[in-house]
């Protein structure tokens, strides 16, 4: 890694997830991002910030801290295909390394290293035993866990996932290590499941017990879908699951301002 430099490499995914009752309102949320909005779907506007929409709630004090002392930051993303960047171009175009791209122009003259650790058609159990070997030893200072998609894809019970998931995140913290979870995507094959809606919450309760941030990619895509009108087409490619270069591009960005955003609170708090 060159000194001043914001850098992004990639682990070796290795497969695909296999294609895979809830409440009246979680069917809802479903028929309702299903559903065409109102108006005509034009092409793609620019990414805009949805500050609110995506804004982590939790501190990084790790990060800030090296950041403020002139150290390196290491990040390591680990999860699944939409962490290995199926559906891209190329492995540049994958979110992560996107991510570093944009932190690069956000922390011009920092050496932020952001690792890519995504396996495609992982859950929460393979991904744990991958801790030991993927990601302790590049001793990271923030963690980006991806985590539960394929789970809800395949039918499983979230509530065996949730125990995996909480157990990851204090294991990942032990450490002093900073950690944001990543919800699922919004895509066609995703939001046919009726649990979608309880995964989303269940993470981002997960993440308030455990005093973490979460990244509300949901959210996020929701907000293309059906507030600036965006077709699917234009930001998940033919397989209705993954993501394209721009839906990948546009998340990098999205992270990007949110850890920027986390790290100014963690400072002002320091300060106080």
């Amino acid at each position: 890694m060159v000194a001043g430099h914001i850098v992004a490499t990639t682990g070796e995914p290795v497969r695909y997830a296999p294609r895979s009752l809830c409440s009246f309102a979680a069917a809802a949320f479903m028929a309702v991002s299903l559903s065409s909005p109102a108006g005509a779907e034009g092409p793609p506007t620019p990414c805009s910030e949805q500050r609110e929409t995506v804004r982590l709630g939790n501190a990084l004090p790790r990060v800030a801290t090296r950041l403020a002392a002139g150290e390196a930051v290491t990040i390591v993303a680990i999860g699944s295909s939409s962490t290995a960047g199926a559906g891209a171009s190329t492995s540049a175009a994958a979110y992560p390394s996107r991510l570093a791209v944009e932190l690069q122009a956000q922390f011009p003259g920092r050496s932020i290293r952001v690792v890519n650790r995504g396996v495609n058609g992982e859950e929460a159990q393979q991904m744990v035993a991958r801790f030991d070997t993927d990601v302790f030893p590049e001793k990271p200072d923030l963690v980006l866990w991806q985590v539960g998609t394929n789970s809800l894809l395949r039918d499983r019970h979230l509530a065996q996932a949730e125990p995996l998931i909480r157990e990851g995140v204090r294991r990942l913290k032990s450490g002093g290590t900073d950690v944001i979870l990543v919800d699922p995507q919004l895509a066609p094959r995703v939001i046919s499941k009726p649990d979608v809606a309880k995964l989303v919450e269940m993470l981002s309760a997960v993440a308030k017990e455990e005093n973490i941030g979460v990244f509300h990619r949901f959210a996020a895509m929701r907000h293309w879908r059906e507030v600036q009108n965006i077709a699917f087409t234009t930001f998940v490619p033919p397989d209705e699951l993954h993501m394209n270069d721009w839906s990948y591009s546009c998340i990098g960005k999205l992270f990007a301002s949110s850890i920027n955003e986390a790290i100014s609170r963690s400072l002002l708090t320091a300060t106080r």
